[in-house]
């Protein structure tokens, strides 16, 4: 069976929804290890509010925030997988159908930036990175809104063969410059070499990995290590309300490049939403998460 326009369709309006709805398991467990940990009384309370929302949105399937922000996507299709129909055209209708049905219906967030109107549809929207899997006869799509709190205060600069200090240095400038605007405790990406989209998209994917996990480069582990301490020593704390919870994770990658390392940084909110689904060869569709 083939990658058809309707499974995709199906799929991409689903796992938008699915993510305005519920906080990703390993995020919950970040913030409820926050809370245990957090030594200041406002901050602690600041974050129980938090995991009792989001389970109160999860339980009576209402949306977590009213900013649903816009729909971004990453795509990846098995270099075995046939596809049938025109998938590009199912995600941008798969959106409007989504809108077309929602409840509570979503805001007006698509906005034009030559006119600042807004909408639900517009240019290249929803925003998609494509990518292909060696060999698999089975496509992954991973959903993760964009809203105001995470995209205002992403960032980046480009360097010539710059030390590991002054990496470290520039991404706690953007911390200090986003101070609380971005709704924390945040998941911060950073994406190092490359080329200046590619250190973009590097940034942006490294906010998808799993809490908790380590990264597998030792250098790379030991500097989000580094930063995550340095990022919740500034005391912005949960929601800017002061505390030792700015940031749930630092999370890092890198790639080959040139002379010039770009470096950027962006910012995931509190919400840490994604939503992710496997579609195998035989058309079943496997939530992730």
């Amino acid at each position: 069976m083939a990658l058809t326009y309707d499974i995709m369709k199906r799929v991409t309006s689903d796992l938008y929804g699915w993510s305005l709805r519920k906080v990703p398991a390993d995020a919950l467990a970040a913030l409820e290890r926050a809370e245990g940990t957090e030594t200041h009384d406002v901050a602690k309370r600041t974050l129980g509010i938090m995991l009792r929302s989001a389970r109160a949105a999860e339980s009576s399937n209402r949306l977590v925030c009213s900013d649903s922000g816009i729909p971004v996507y990453f795509v990846k299709i098995g270099t075995a997988m046939r596809i049938d129909g025109d998938i590009k055209a199912a995600i941008v209708d798969g959106f409007a159908e989504l809108v077309a049905t929602s409840n509570p219906p979503l805001l007006k967030h698509v906005a034009n930036p030559l006119t600042n109107a807004r909408s639900y549809a517009g240019k290249d929207m929803p925003i998609v990175t494509w990518d292909f899997i060696g060999g698999a006869d089975h496509a992954e799509i991973t959903c993760q809104p964009k809203a105001l709190g995470g995209g205002r205060w992403a960032s980046l600069e480009i360097f010539v063969a710059p030390t590991l200090a002054q990496i470290e240095a520039y991404v706690m400038d953007c911390v200090l410059k986003a101070g609380s605007q971005h709704c924390p405790p945040v998941t911060i990406g950073v994406g190092i070499g490359g080329t200046f989209d590619h250190a973009a998209k590097l940034a942006k994917v490294a906010t998808l990995r799993p809490m908790g996990t380590v990264n597998p480069e030792p250098i790379l582990a030991a500097m989000e290590e580094r930063l995550l301490a340095a990022v919740n020593k500034t005391g912005f704390g949960p929601m800017g309300t002061g505390g030792d919870t700015t940031a749930l994770s630092v999370h890092i990658d890198y790639a080959a490049g040139h002379g010039f390392t770009p470096v950027a940084v962006c910012f995931n909110c509190w919400i840490s939403r994604r939503t992710k689904a496997i579609i195998h060869a035989d058309g079943t569709v496997e939530r992730v998460e």
